[in-house]
């Protein structure tokens, strides 16, 4: 399965929210019962969300419905009710294999999407991952450094080893990174310069909270032609035997990296 570059969360308690979800065209859909659904209203919550669910277009995007931590008072009752629906999950505060493999045994083979997003599930993120058969692995940042104790900061170095960590963790399990939000919904610019980071560490796409974030992650998770033009120029050269492109050297390691970029863009060589 694509890993999706963006990752479009939208309220659960808000049916009119869910239905609307789909005309930002996000690549992926998660349905909050976790995070945007204050304590008092999770169980009545519930209900709407699977209903918005099942109401959605079957030819809408991945659609996943993030259900509360395991631990929770509301867990087993999110997983149950995800169980009469066609949606993937979205497992929050990813902590222990168990917590995985009991969410399995109870939904079987759809596609779920961990986060990793406090000090023990990062500090953990190689074990937790490797072996495991998710569609992607989250970076939290701002859970993350509660758990810690730090303060977030619009540079981000304070998150930068555990945004680091996950990502690396993700790689060496094989499995998709989708890097963390930007709680600032009305800064593009922003929202442009931190996704460009995680893509330049490696990151496959993004977390958003508003539809508008959508677009910007497409843009910056998405090869540019100017990229793809590149790519096919260093393949050529590869095939060719020829040393330099464009001034620069082409070895093995940027013939990967050209096929890479060709495979995230879908392109032909």
């Amino acid at each position: 399965m694509t890993v999706p570059r963006s990752l479009l969360f939208v309220p659960g308690g808000r049916a009119d929210m869910v239905a609307k979800a789909p005309r930002s065209a996000p690549d992926a859909i998660a349905v909050d019962l976790e995070d945007a659904v204050a304590a008092d209203d999770k169980d009545t919550a519930r209900p709407t969300a699977v209903g918005a669910v099942r109401d959605l277009p079957v030819d809408a995007a991945l659609v996943l419905v993030r259900v509360n931590p395991p631990g929770t008072p509301w867990h087993d009752d999110d997983v149950e009710a995800v169980s009469g629906t066609r949606a993937g999950v979205v497992l929050p505060k990813y902590e222990d294999p168990e917590q995985l493999r009991d969410l399995r045994a109870r939904l079987g083979d759809r596609p779920v999407v961990v986060g990793l997003e406090t000090a023990r599930g990062v500090a953990r993120a190689r074990d937790l991952l490797a072996g495991s058969d998710v569609t992607a692995a989250y970076f939290g940042a701002e859970d993350f450094i509660a758990s810690v104790g730090g303060r977030r900061t619009p540079s981000s170095r304070e998150v930068l080893y555990a945004r680091s960590e996950v990502l690396l963790a993700a790689r060496l399990a094989g499995v998709g990174a989708l890097d963390q939000t930007v709680v600032n919904v009305r800064d593009a610019e922003l929202f442009r310069a931190d996704a460009a980071e995680g893509r330049d560490l490696g990151y496959d796409g993004k977390i958003c909270i508003h539809p508008a974030q959508v677009t910007l992650a497409h843009e910056v998770f998405t090869p540019s032609d100017e990229e793809i033009a590149h790519a096919r120029d260093v393949v050529a050269a590869g095939r060719a035997g020829v040393g330099v492109v464009n001034g620069e050297m082409v070895d093995d390691v940027h013939l990967r990296m050209a096929a890479a970029v060709l495979a995230r863009a879908g392109a032909e060589v």
